[in-house]
């Protein structure tokens, strides 16, 4: 037999070598996949779920203080941080005033986007507000083509234009239109698409004030949540929710601090699967997941809540679910 010859045997390990690369390479991206796909499960159901509730105690209850629900969901989720980083089971960066001053502005946006959520919630029913929140799509996209310098393709600015075309028809056709809800619903489209695309950047800039150099999910949490507090009682004091607390009965109501309290605990799992899955993706995949859960979502709101529809509407509802389908098809495509 011929034995090899050196040009022959380096070849042989090169391509050893490259198998080896090709194996490590996709491990790590199906890894990284994974990653996405659970942050993005773990932050669907989170958001339907925050949603219904707070729908419930918007509605079901007459709760006419949404600020103060927003307050003592934040509230919640800095004593559960706080007490899991006593007892070591978790770690966070300490609040230093460089960070604050960092986070400040994104934490504005923040707290801005869960309260003109919680007033929409109040005028609009569930699978309106879904639909709705497709407009918040488009403003990512427009957002990130000029922020970014990031291009989309024919097929997403197609899906986008659907999402616009079924949030007007089905505000022309909903039985239960109010104005004023509509309104906080679009004020709030603009918050959490400038919310998702600050964030980000926002992130990177506050790695490099940190002691460790280094900032997790957790300690954004603990930090959004913590700032949102004194934002909070301003609002409270601003809108005069102060009056209703004291003459309401339902603070009275265990089973409603219960509600209340579990509302708290889905709000802590929102913010950490949203910078979850932000870290895993980027601003308009963010949003186009949001989209995706609106299905069940929307059916759930109208047979939970006893919504009153037509057939008009209903349609109007399936175009803008099946248009944020679209999206993520084209999204995927684009991608790819």
């Amino acid at each position: 037999m011929k034995p090899l010859e050196n040009g022959e045997s380096d070849l042989e390990g090169g391509r050893l070598g490259k198998d080896r690369e090709r194996t490590t390479r996709s491990g790590r991206t199906f890894k990284m996949h994974n990653q996405a796909l659970l942050s993005g499960l773990a932050y669907c159901i989170s958001s339907c779920s925050m949603i219904l509730v707070n729908k419930f105690v918007l509605s079901s209850y007459d709760f006419n203080a949404g600020i103060s629900l927003m307050l003592y969901q934040n509230l919640i989720s800095v004593i559960i941080v706080s007490t899991l980083t006593l007892f070591g089971v978790i770690s966070t960066e300490p609040l230093t005033l460089k960070l604050i001053k960092v986070w400040l502005p994104v934490n504005v946006i923040f707290v801005g986007m869960l309260v003109t959520s919680m007033f929409s919630l109040k005028y609009i029913n569930v699978a309106m507000v879904t639909v709705l929140k497709n407009v918040t799509n488009v403003i990512t996209a427009v957002g990130e083509m000029y922020l970014f310098n990031k291009h989309h393709d024919n097929r997403v600015w197609a899906a986008l234009f659907l999402m616009i075309i079924s949030a007007i028809s089905g505000g022309i056709t909903d039985l239960s239109f109010h104005a004023i809800g509509y309104a906080w619903q679009i004020t709030n489209c603009f918050l959490t698409a400038s919310y998702s695309l600050t964030l980000r950047r926002v992130m990177d800039t506050a790695k490099q004030v940190t002691k460790s150099g280094n900032l997790n999910e957790f300690s954004m949490v603990l930090l959004n949540n913590t700032l949102s507090l004194p934002l909070g009682v301003i609002l409270i004091c601003v809108f005069n929710e102060v009056d209703y607390l004291m003459t309401t009965p339902l603070l009275r109501l265990p089973t409603f601090w219960l509600v209340m309290t579990f509302s708290g605990i889905l709000g802590l799992a929102i913010s950490f699967t949203s910078m979850w899955f932000l870290h895993q993706t980027g601003a308009t995949t963010y949003s186009l997941v949001g989209s995706l859960n609106k299905i069940p979502l929307s059916i759930a709101g109208i047979f939970l809540f006893k919504v009153p529809t037509s057939l008009e509407n209903s349609a109007s509802i399936l175009f803008g679910l099946l248009a944020g389908v679209f999206f993520a098809r084209a999204k995927i495509r684009e991608r790819s």
